[in-house]
Protein backbone atom coordinates (compact mmCIF):
# COMPACT_ATOMS: atom_id res chain seq x y z
CA UNK A 1 0.00 0.00 0.00
CA UNK A 2 1.14 3.20 -0.98
CA UNK A 3 2.49 5.57 1.82
CA UNK A 4 2.14 9.45 1.97
CA UNK A 5 5.58 11.29 1.24
CA UNK A 6 5.22 13.07 4.56
CA UNK A 7 4.84 10.15 6.70
CA UNK A 8 8.46 8.38 7.63
CA UNK A 9 8.82 5.00 6.66
CA UNK A 10 8.83 2.30 9.63
CA UNK A 11 11.74 0.93 10.43
CA UNK A 12 12.61 -2.81 10.02
CA UNK A 13 11.86 -3.76 13.29
CA UNK A 14 9.17 -1.30 13.88
CA UNK A 15 5.39 -2.69 13.39
CA UNK A 16 3.83 -0.61 10.67
CA UNK A 17 1.35 1.33 11.99
CA UNK A 18 -1.41 1.06 8.92
CA UNK A 19 -2.34 -2.21 10.03
CA UNK A 20 -6.53 -3.58 10.20
CA UNK A 21 -6.74 -3.00 14.25
CA UNK A 22 -5.29 0.65 13.74
CA UNK A 23 -7.45 2.79 11.76
CA UNK A 24 -5.09 5.51 10.03
CA UNK A 25 -5.19 8.39 7.24
CA UNK A 26 -3.79 6.60 4.89
CA UNK A 27 -6.80 3.82 5.29
CA UNK A 28 -9.34 6.84 4.93
CA UNK A 29 -7.94 8.03 1.95
CA UNK A 30 -7.82 4.90 0.12
CA UNK A 31 -11.83 4.36 1.02
CA UNK A 32 -12.54 7.74 -0.31
CA UNK A 33 -10.73 7.59 -3.71
CA UNK A 34 -12.22 3.81 -4.36
CA UNK A 35 -15.58 6.15 -4.11
CA UNK A 36 -17.14 7.09 -7.37
CA UNK A 37 -17.19 10.85 -8.69
CA UNK A 38 -20.33 12.66 -9.33
CA UNK A 39 -20.46 11.35 -12.79
CA UNK A 40 -20.36 8.09 -11.97
CA UNK A 41 -23.26 8.58 -9.29
CA UNK A 42 -25.08 10.39 -12.05
CA UNK A 43 -24.35 8.09 -14.61
CA UNK A 44 -22.49 5.10 -13.43
CA UNK A 45 -24.47 1.28 -13.71
CA UNK A 46 -26.73 1.58 -10.65
CA UNK A 47 -28.17 4.80 -11.59
CA UNK A 48 -31.87 4.76 -12.12
CA UNK A 49 -34.46 7.14 -12.39
CA UNK A 50 -33.51 10.69 -11.70
CA UNK A 51 -37.09 11.17 -9.61
CA UNK A 52 -35.29 8.10 -7.04
CA UNK A 53 -31.95 10.01 -6.36
CA UNK A 54 -32.82 13.90 -5.98
CA UNK A 55 -36.02 16.02 -4.40
CA UNK A 56 -38.59 17.73 -6.68
CA UNK A 57 -37.04 21.13 -6.06
CA UNK A 58 -33.26 19.68 -7.00
CA UNK A 59 -35.43 18.19 -10.01
CA UNK A 60 -37.14 21.13 -10.93
CA UNK A 61 -33.70 23.57 -10.58
CA UNK A 62 -31.95 20.35 -12.54
CA UNK A 63 -34.36 20.62 -15.69
CA UNK A 64 -35.06 24.48 -16.02
CA UNK A 65 -31.00 25.42 -15.55
CA UNK A 66 -30.31 22.86 -18.31
CA UNK A 67 -33.90 23.92 -20.41
CA UNK A 68 -32.64 27.87 -20.24
CA UNK A 69 -29.21 26.82 -21.57
CA UNK A 70 -30.18 24.56 -24.36
CA UNK A 71 -33.09 27.08 -25.31
CA UNK A 72 -30.45 30.09 -25.23
CA UNK A 73 -28.06 28.56 -27.51
CA UNK A 74 -31.21 26.88 -29.96
CA UNK A 75 -32.48 30.85 -30.21
CA UNK A 76 -29.18 32.20 -31.02
CA UNK A 77 -28.23 29.25 -33.66
CA UNK A 78 -31.21 29.30 -35.29
CA UNK A 79 -31.08 33.32 -35.75
CA UNK A 80 -28.06 32.47 -37.37
CA UNK A 81 -29.01 29.88 -39.49
CA UNK A 82 -32.08 31.96 -40.20
CA UNK A 83 -29.80 34.80 -41.80
CA UNK A 84 -27.33 32.93 -43.41
CA UNK A 85 -30.33 31.09 -45.19
CA UNK A 86 -32.31 33.90 -45.75
CA UNK A 87 -29.14 36.08 -47.03
CA UNK A 88 -27.78 33.07 -49.76
CA UNK A 89 -31.27 32.68 -50.71
CA UNK A 90 -31.61 36.48 -51.26
CA UNK A 91 -27.61 36.58 -53.04
CA UNK A 92 -29.07 33.78 -55.15
CA UNK A 93 -32.00 35.76 -56.61
CA UNK A 94 -30.66 38.88 -56.98
CA UNK A 95 -27.75 36.77 -58.97
CA UNK A 96 -30.63 34.96 -61.24
CA UNK A 97 -32.41 38.03 -61.73
CA UNK A 98 -29.55 40.13 -63.00
CA UNK A 99 -27.99 37.30 -65.22
CA UNK A 100 -24.94 35.79 -63.50
CA UNK A 101 -26.68 32.55 -62.61
CA UNK A 102 -28.98 31.00 -64.78
CA UNK A 103 -30.75 27.58 -63.50
CA UNK A 104 -31.83 24.38 -65.66
CA UNK A 105 -35.00 23.87 -64.16
CA UNK A 106 -35.56 20.38 -66.28
CA UNK A 107 -32.12 19.42 -64.59
CA UNK A 108 -33.92 20.49 -61.77
CA UNK A 109 -36.51 18.86 -61.63
CA UNK A 110 -35.25 15.49 -62.63
CA UNK A 111 -32.54 15.64 -59.36
CA UNK A 112 -35.76 16.14 -56.96
CA UNK A 113 -37.31 13.13 -58.61
CA UNK A 114 -34.37 10.66 -58.05
CA UNK A 115 -34.06 12.17 -54.36
CA UNK A 116 -37.52 11.85 -53.94
CA UNK A 117 -37.38 7.64 -55.09
CA UNK A 118 -34.33 7.55 -53.26
CA UNK A 119 -35.82 8.62 -50.16
CA UNK A 120 -39.16 6.81 -50.42
CA UNK A 121 -36.89 3.68 -50.85
CA UNK A 122 -35.35 4.55 -47.58
CA UNK A 123 -38.36 5.49 -45.64
CA UNK A 124 -39.36 2.20 -44.27
CA UNK A 125 -36.25 1.67 -42.23
CA UNK A 126 -35.54 5.53 -41.04
CA UNK A 127 -39.86 4.95 -39.60
CA UNK A 128 -38.36 2.01 -37.55
CA UNK A 129 -35.94 4.25 -35.80
CA UNK A 130 -38.03 6.47 -35.32
CA UNK A 131 -40.62 4.39 -33.54
CA UNK A 132 -37.89 2.91 -31.57
CA UNK A 133 -36.14 6.21 -30.52
CA UNK A 134 -39.88 7.90 -29.57
CA UNK A 135 -39.80 4.98 -27.33
CA UNK A 136 -36.88 5.62 -25.95
CA UNK A 137 -38.08 9.29 -25.39
CA UNK A 138 -41.69 8.23 -23.82
CA UNK A 139 -39.96 5.95 -21.40
CA UNK A 140 -37.67 8.53 -20.08
CA UNK A 141 -40.69 10.97 -19.88
CA UNK A 142 -42.62 8.83 -18.08
CA UNK A 143 -39.64 8.16 -15.22
CA UNK A 144 -38.76 11.33 -14.75
CA UNK A 145 -41.82 13.67 -15.62
CA UNK A 146 -41.01 16.94 -12.96
CA UNK A 147 -37.61 16.95 -14.96
CA UNK A 148 -38.54 17.17 -17.91
CA UNK A 149 -41.58 19.48 -17.35
CA UNK A 150 -38.29 21.90 -15.34
CA UNK A 151 -36.63 21.45 -19.11
CA UNK A 152 -39.77 22.50 -20.99
CA UNK A 153 -40.34 25.33 -18.70
CA UNK A 154 -36.34 26.57 -19.01
CA UNK A 155 -36.38 25.52 -22.83
CA UNK A 156 -39.31 28.27 -23.68
CA UNK A 157 -37.65 31.17 -21.39
CA UNK A 158 -34.85 30.61 -22.68
CA UNK A 159 -35.74 30.66 -26.06
CA UNK A 160 -37.89 34.10 -24.98
CA UNK A 161 -34.81 35.61 -23.94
Amino acid sequence: MPRFPLQPSPEKDEPCSTEANEPSELQDMVGYTRRPGWIGRVFGAGSGPIADRYSVPTQIAIGGVSGWCAGFVCQKVGKLAASAVGGGFLLLQIANHTGYVRVDWKRVERDMNKARQELAKRADFAASEVNSAMGEVQLFVKKNIVITGGFIGGFLLGLAS
